[in-house]
């Protein structure tokens, strides 16, 4: 099969955890024997390869804006996959899908994977909100094939649209466990000496209620803070601000290969406080180098985190203080089985092959 792929930022690349999805779904994808092209959303200063392990990758230009930057990419990488001969355009994420209806009204068949109801977060406001819920609407009403990576976004979008969907969570490779080498060099981190956040600095993922209730304890470990964060904005500004406030804390920016390796396998405790998800994929990978993990009590993050994680109520500094408490005293809770728990639920080669056969489906 013939394979595009539009709606991630760039890859190869961990942005973000689409960027994570649509790396291993490509590459996994060529292996199988397909043509996969993604379309890399351009960014100054990022030199975009023309072939990444077999993917085919295409630089889209467009306007580097908060408000603009998605949407005259989604836009140009439509008119482009059209000439492609495709037998999938596969869409990730509910704002590019709002372009959809092109290729649809052309008769070429679509699939989106919904990553999260964006607009929910307070991210977005304004014109991007009421984007990425047209986008939505539109790929509810004209998609082939939906997938969602949980049980409460098929229940969603069968209330509101009456729609069924394919519930195909993402997936994680079992990842073994590194020395603290780099980390140690360049920040002064070691073995279970610091508290772990990783993951974008951006409003909806919780951050600030993190930071406020670390504030609060008599806790010698680090609080190191790794994410990057496209723009600047108030949001940023605030976290840096909150930052010089506490010499505790290490704000250390994005973080890839072996550096962010070392940063899962040496965490004393990893902290997620996201409001809303589609699916945490910085959880899931967590998870999968045996972290233990305090988690806001979000139903994608309780779908995902079972019974092998500890729980706060999401937005409540109160009820985070008294956990990051109690799991620095108990951060063994949970690692038994955790592994096996992720190698049989979460495989690669499982979401790879079901997202094929969907495929296969709607070109019948």
């Amino acid at each position: 099969m013939k394979i595009a792929m539009i709606g991630h930022k760039r890859i190869p690349g961990r942005e973000g955890g689409i960027e994570v999805v649509v790396e291993e779904l490509t590459t996994r994808m060529v292996e199988k024997g397909n043509e996969v092209v993604a379309y890399n959303r351009h960014k100054k200063g990022f030199k975009c390869p023309k072939e990444y392990k077999g993917v085919q990758i295409i630089d889209i230009p467009t306007i580097e804006r908060k408000n603009t930057d998605a949407v005259v990419y989604s836009f140009i990488a439509t008119i482009r996959a059209l000439f492609g001969k495709y037998d999938v355009i596969h869409y990730h994420a509910i704002g590019p899908s709002f372009f959809l209806i092109i290729p649809h009204i052309l008769g070429k068949k679509t699939v989106v994977t919904v990553h999260g109801l964006n607009y929910k977060t307070p991210k977005w406001k304004g014109f991007g909100a009421k984007f990425i819920q047209l986008g939505e609407q539109i790929a509810a009403k004209y998609a082939d094939e939906i997938i969602v990576l949980s049980k409460e976004q098929k229940e969603y979008f069968q209330k509101k649209y009456n729609r069924e969907t394919n519930y195909i969570p993402n997936g994680v490779a079992e990842q073994p466990r590194e020395k603290a080498v780099e980390i140690t060099k360049k920040y002064g981190l070691n073995k279970k000496e610091y508290i772990l956040y990783l993951s974008r600095v951006v409003p909806g993922k919780g951050l600030e209620y993190l930071m406020d209730a670390y504030k609060q304890i008599d806790c010698e470990l680090p609080l190191v803070i790794a994410g990057g964060t496209e723009y600047v904005t108030e949001y940023r500004e605030m976290i840096e601000k909150k930052a010089k406030e506490d010499d505790r804390v290490k704000l250390i920016g994005f973080v890839e290969g072996k550096v962010l390796r070392e940063l899962y396998s040496n965490a004393r405790l990893f902290v997620f406080p996201s409001e809303a998800e589609g699916m945490p994929m910085s959880l899931l990978e967590a998870m999968s180098y045996n972290c233990s993990c305090l988690v806001s009590d979000i139903p994608e993050n309780k779908e995902v985190g079972k019974t092998y994680v500890q729980y706060f109520e999401s937005k409540n500094t109160e009820s985070l203080k008294q956990k990051l408490i109690e799991s620095l005293k108990n951060d063994e809770f949970g690692k038994n089985d955790l592994k096996k728990y992720i190698r049989e639920n979460y495989s690669w080669d499982f979401v790879v092959d079901q997202t094929l056969q969907l495929y296969s489906k709607i070109i019948r």
